[in-house]
């Protein structure tokens, strides 16, 4: 292709990629039941509603526009990931949307439903031959045996939410609660995954609501909290996390403590428990990392509270209910894994009616 040609095919990539985000619009901003506090509204950022339904279509799409944008991303160019989670997905959808062909890397347990949904955004999967440790080098040589490009979204996520990630998920929701009691909310909670969000979140509040503090969830067995408690900047803990979408083996490079004010860890079992709490008492099906975020804001309403504080608290859904049927709705699923939602499974409804915190038996 010449380089005109080329020209021509990165402007037009991108204003495809900046009409598919001004097409869906905000994600919505959903009011949870908290009754014993009326004085505090507790909201979900429902990224669940993302085309792809997941809060890392904002992400893939980023990291698409910085590689056209870098000259790396071209007509006819291969892309690859290393990852069977949304990210592989949405990477397929604007791998089509873009006439790209995709290829994604998934290790060897990713579940059925994921590489069928790889599938039907038009995307391919292969298994990855290496341990998961080893995901993303794997998908490296992968893309230089096609003469592809690898995204790599956890070196490339921070840089490319900030460069393209265009109106951040904290500035809609600063937006969506403009005309409401609380236009300033007290906490905005988040997990992290790459860091990206969290990141982007942060320095968006730091500069534009500087009322709002951001708090971290982080599940077990992740690197974040005891990183961030200990100062450490490359803490690692060697194990994958059970959440999916949030916590990690090792802090990422796009994680950005310094834009954190606190971060939360949260039981595994709460969190599946927070997720079944969701669905049966909000109605929304949303993702396990969504119970985590709620668990986590619900320690911010007592704390809030217990001080006499009026105000909101947004945490974030990241996905819907849908890719965890067979999994972390599934009894059998996590009694083989050790994950027992029960002890916690009063706990919301508890503090929901009456304002009694037991997390705990």
């Amino acid at each position: 292709m010449t380089r005109g040609g080329a020209m021509t095919w990165a402007v037009e990539a991108v204003a495809r990629l900046r009409a598919e985000a001004a097409s869906h619009g905000p994600t919505p901003l959903r009011a949870l039941p908290l009754p014993a506090f009326p004085d505090i509204e507790v909201h979900l950022k429902d990224e669940s509603a993302q085309p792809t339904g997941s809060v890392k279509h904002r992400l893939v799409r980023a990291l698409y526009h910085r590689a056209i944008a870098g000259g790396h991303l071209g007509a006819g160019v291969p892309v690859v990931v290393g990852t069977a989670g949304a990210v592989a997905v949405a990477g397929a959808y604007f791998a089509r949307l873009l006439g790209l062909p995709f290829t994604a890397v998934v290790p060897r347990g990713a579940p059925p439903a994921v590489r069928a949904r790889i599938e039907r955004e038009g995307g391919r999967w292969q298994l990855a031959r290496q341990p998961p440790a080893a995901l993303g080098a794997e998908a490296a040589s992968v893309a230089r045996d096609l003469g592809g490009h690898l995204l790599d979204h956890f070196a490339e996520a921070t840089p490319a939410l900030a460069e393209h990630g265009g109106p951040s998920l904290a500035e809609e929701v600063l937006s969506q609660l403009r005309d409401t009691a609380h236009p300033t909310p007290r906490w905005l909670v988040t997990g992290a995954g790459t860091g990206a969000t969290s990141a982007t979140c942060g320095r968006h509040l730091r500069a534009h609501s500087p009322g709002t503090r951001l708090a971290v969830v982080d599940p077990e067995h992740s690197a974040y909290f005891p990183g961030w408690a200990s100062d450490c900047a490359d803490y690692a803990t060697g194990m994958p996390s059970r959440i999916p979408g949030i916590g990690r083996p090792r802090i990422e490079p796009g994680f950005t403590p310094s834009v954190i004010d606190l971060v939360l860890p949260v039981p595994d079992g709460a969190s599946v428990a927070a997720m079944r709490w969701l669905d049966d008492r909000a109605g929304l099906a949303v993702g396990p990392a969504a119970g985590t975020g709620l668990w986590g804001a619900c320690q911010l309403v007592r704390r809030m509270a217990e001080a006499g504080e009026s105000g909101s608290v947004v945490t974030v859904a990241g996905d819907g209910a849908a890719p965890y049927r067979r999994t972390h709705l599934d009894a059998a699923w996590l009694a083989k894994r050790g994950l027992d939602p029960t002890p916690y499974e009063g706990t919301l409804e508890r503090f929901a009616t009456t304002g009694e915190w037991r997390a705990t038996p």
